[in-house]
């Protein structure tokens, strides 16, 4: 049985695909015709989540709830309902069930900040990066041109044997602009460029 909902809104649409970029995942269950979404973080951004549930949760049948993960790690993670749209984001954004960057991908600044707040992170306040790690080079480079398309300047940063996403410490200014406003008390720490 499909427990799928109404229509998604737009803000809903880039919040979700600003998780995809990030933390966020999207399953298919063998048998089952619509994909849901999974969002799990650390029970440290607890806040973070609840903005996430609140946002989504027209399309959430049970609120967040904390689990024991691996030695001390606690998560805090929610479900979305299976939803057609979701299906439709998981045959965009997935080959061979691994999550990969299709070749059009459009940014807004909702899913910038989203994948922000997700991966976003800075070590000085000119290096910041999106820790774009799982993704392999050629994803990565297609992510660097969405991000070219809205006007910001990055390149790929050797993190050890991994790539990430560094961006241009001349766009740092644009891209506090355009994020600034969706960014949540909790995760501004991040933009304190």
């Amino acid at each position: 049985m499909d427990n799928t909902v109404g229509s998604l809104t737009q803000t809903q649409k880039s919040i979700i695909i600003g998780s995809i970029l990030g933390d966020g995942y999207l399953r298919v269950i063998k048998g089952r015709k619509n994909a849901f979404l999974e969002i799990n973080h650390s029970i440290k951004q607890k806040e973070y989540v609840d903005w996430k549930y609140n946002q989504l949760k027209s399309i959430v049948k049970s609120p967040p709830k904390s689990r024991k993960g691996n030695g001390d790690r606690v998560a805090y993670r929610f479900y979305t309902r299976q939803h057609p749209e979701l299906t439709e984001l998981f045959k965009y954004f997935y080959k061979n069930n691994t999550k990969i960057i299709p070749n059009n991908l459009h940014l807004n600044p909702i899913i910038l900040a989203v994948w922000f707040m997700d991966d976003g992170s800075k070590c000085r306040p000119s290096d910041v990066y999106l820790n774009t790690q799982q993704f392999n080079n050629e994803s990565q480079r297609k992510m660097i041109s969405s991000l070219n398309e809205i006007g910001l300047s990055a390149g790929l940063n050797k993190d050890k044997s991994y790539y990430r996403i560094r961006f241009i410490k001349s766009s740092l200014p644009k891209l506090k602009n355009l994020i600034e406003e969706y960014i949540i008390s909790e995760m501004r720490y991040k933009i304190e460029l």
